[in-house]
């Protein structure tokens, strides 16, 4: 510790002492009350404490994430609040969002991702149509350089970009295709190679 933070260590302590003693004088005559609050904000102060230290804990349990078990080549995926299964890959090396979506039958990108994937919207051609739920929307074949987890990385893999708005790429089943097993069971999407 150096000479400020102890000299600002020092400061804080008496500024703490002076506040402490101004609050027992002005509430004298009401110390149980004054006790009662002091012990309520008291246990918020440690709530806050112990939420802080546990963030990652409570953050797992609240937001789980898919887990990857790379050796026996099999991902697990928990199902989100909103019902659906969300797995994050990289994408030329990028981690990307998808939403597993089994009834889309390619690899769809948003733009954006597109870009951070090292691929520029703006010189593809849209030349290709697919229907979504918002109507059919303008897409660009591209070839993936890499995709995938870890040691689970495919090459040279066919996905679209597509032209139109979406909240997240979508894995379809021209990806999901690649695994051996496919189940959904008890929460969680299971896929195993």
């Amino acid at each position: 510790m150096s000479a400020m933070d102890t000299g600002q260590l020092i400061y804080l302590v008496m500024l703490l002492a002076a506040v402490v003693f101004w609050f027992v004088v002005a509430n004298r005559n009401s110390m149980g009350k004054v006790m009662q609050h002091a012990a309520l904000w008291g246990l918020i102060f440690l709530g806050a404490i112990a939420a802080v230290g546990l963030w990652g804990d409570i953050r797992q349990t609240v937001v789980p994430r898919q887990a990857v078990f790379s050796d026996q080549g099999r991902i697990e995926v928990p199902r989100s609040p909103d019902g659906h299964y969300y797995l994050t890959l990289d994408v030329n090396g990028h981690p990307t969002r998808f939403v597993v979506d089994t009834g889309a039958t390619s690899i769809v990108l948003l733009e954006a991702d597109a870009r951070a994937a090292g691929i520029d919207p703006a010189r593809l051609n849209y030349s290709g149509t697919a229907m979504t739920a918002n109507g059919a929307v303008r897409t660009a074949r591209v070839v993936l350089d890499e995709i995938g987890f870890e040691e689970m990385t495919d090459r040279r893999v066919t996905a679209f970009v597509n032209e139109g708005e979406m909240a997240e790429s979508l894995l379809g089943m021209s990806y999901l295709q690649r695994f051996d097993r496919l189940e959904i069971s008890g929460g969680r999407l299971i896929l195993e190679r």
